[in-house]
């Protein structure tokens, strides 16, 4: 005779597809940074993660897409740790200068930890060679944080800060860019220092703003 103790103790499907996930994730950024994005493979990432091969590709179709994921869920949960969850945007104090050196040294945190560096530059060094990766690579993690500093320079630009006809696109590629060529190539070192000048340069430039009369 059926009780309501047996629907009681019925697994929970929901509960366990997340807890398989959760593992996964963690097996594919554990992996890119133990054997490198060439040798993870989507065999490696179930095997590490105790799940069959059919329940990754059963949410996934490559590997790329696993990892592109599991660091967007990286991303997000230092996020929560770093503060309460709210709309990701550049804080608008009314100085851009400071604005931006403070959401760069963040990044300096972030590019130096551990947890994001691996997955991070073998995801970057995949999608040179890789033109769909660099595509989802671009499209997924780069473009909503660049985003934001065209919201910051736009309202920097509605405030009066920054001169109308510049563009914020062009313009964040200033001290977003030259942060990334280093870091990847180990040009120098990532330092607060180093990214506070690259606003400074970017806002005020090198040499001296001589004014010419237009004809």
């Amino acid at each position: 005779m059926a009780t309501q103790s047996s629907k009681q103790s019925a697994p929970d499907t929901t509960r366990r597809s997340e807890k398989s996930r959760r593992a996964i994730y963690d097996a594919a950024l554990d992996l890119v940074a133990e054997v490198g994005y060439p040798k993870t493979t989507i065999e490696g990432i179930a095997a590490r993660a105790g799940v069959g091969k059919q329940t990754i590709y059963r949410w996934w179709s490559s590997k790329a897409e696993v990892l592109m994921e599991a660091f967007l869920d990286l991303s997000e949960q230092a996020a929560r740790e770093a503060g309460p969850e709210e709309t990701y945007t550049i804080p608008d104090t009314g100085d851009l200068a400071a604005d931006l050196k403070a959401v760069l040294r963040l990044t300096v945190d972030q590019l130096k930890d551990p947890r994001f560096e691996a997955p991070s530059r073998a995801l970057a060094a995949e999608g040179v060679v890789n033109e769909q990766v660099g595509r989802a690579f671009m499209a997924k993690l780069l473009e909503p944080s660049l985003q934001l500093y065209v919201d910051r320079v736009r309202a920097a630009q509605e405030a009066g800060q920054v001169r109308p006809e510049i563009d914020p696109r062009i313009a964040l590629e200033l001290w977003v860019s030259p942060l990334a060529q280093r870091w990847l190539q180990y040009t120098g070192p990532i330092t607060y220092d180093y990214t506070d000048t690259l606003v400074d340069y970017a806002l005020h430039g090198i040499a001296p703003f001589l004014r010419t009369e237009r004809k």
